[in-house]
């Protein structure tokens, strides 16, 4: 039975992850005025391979065996693949439709969980994921949708599904590992070959002679280490201490994230966006209620 306060602590962790992921978005698309999509997303996987490996790389020859194609699976479908397919899509796509094809995490994580993982059918489950959909893309619809090139949203929707995959890898094959060591070993599987890709992009050239570039490569440091490593520990503990629907719910607070970017900046809260946070925090409790 989780306790009480342990249930609010994962609330608070639910939401300081959905801050910091909604607030990259926003670092992500500083980062693409001057650097492209590849170099952003190299860049991405690098500096937070960096930031993690102090804290992993006396561990690396003790690896199971047996958590060997979990970690490339995480490694890939978590990190590696979605950062490239999210910063293609933030290239053409406005960041409302962006989030709500990345809403669509949690149906994808319920799926795989079921017929992959074969976990039971858990209809309150079910009802929470329906209910904090509908929030979100009723939320996110009141600020209006925008696109330039629609095709894009395939972009988006495959890296949910490699999310969703890596959601349920982590906590029916990886359970038996530290939250730190998930995020640092799988990292190390794709690191290196992001820093040996950085090599035959523009990145250097761009870093020494383009205007504003050092501030782009700033805000990409910091997707990278606070927005990347440091979010993903985090994300994978909450994983193994509650189930992997309700940290995949995460996505359905980013749009919460983002109206509370837009307040700050001089927006208006009206009953409508109350209305729809109450119906996504009512999905949420739904998914997590014992």
């Amino acid at each position: 039975m989780v306790t009480t306060n342990k249930k609010i602590f994962h609330f608070i962790l639910l939401f300081t992850i959905a801050f910091i992921w909604g607030s990259s978005f926003i670092l992500m698309k500083k980062g693409l005025l001057v650097f492209n999509e590849y170099e952003v997303a190299l860049l991405r996987m690098s500096i937070a391979f960096i930031s993690i490996l102090p804290f992993i790389w006396n561990k690396i020859l003790k690896i199971n065996k047996k958590h060997i194609i979990p970690i490339l699976i995480v490694g890939f479908f978590g990190n590696g693949i979605p950062a490239f397919l999210f910063t293609k899509a933030q290239t053409q796509l406005d960041s409302s439709l962006v989030g709500i094809l990345n809403a669509l995490v949690p149906i994808f994580t319920f799926l795989l969980s079921i017929y992959l993982f074969k976990n039971k059918l858990i209809i309150k489950q079910l009802l929470g994921i329906i209910i904090g959909l509908l929030g979100a893309i009723t939320l996110i619809a009141f600020n209006g949708i925008y696109t330039n090139n629609i095709s894009y949203s395939y972009y988006v929707i495959i890296a949910t599904i490699c999310y969703a995959i890596s959601l349920n890898t982590i906590k029916y094959s990886l359970y038996d590992i530290s939250a730190i060591d998930i995020a640092g070993f799988a990292f190390l599987t794709i690191g290196p070959i992001c820093i040996f890709g950085l090599f035959f992009t523009e990145f250097f050239h761009k870093i020494c002679y383009v205007k504003n570039s050092g501030t782009a490569f700033f805000y990409i440091i910091l997707l990278s280490t606070i927005g990347t490593s440091l979010a993903l520990v985090w994300f994978n503990k909450l994983i193994k201490e509650t189930n992997e629907i309700f940290a995949s719910s995460v996505t359905y607070l980013i749009p919460i994230v983002a109206i509370i970017w837009g307040f700050i900046d001089g927006e208006i809260i009206n009953w409508n966006h109350i209305i729809c946070i109450l119906i996504i925090l009512s999905g949420i409790y739904l998914v997590n209620k014992e």
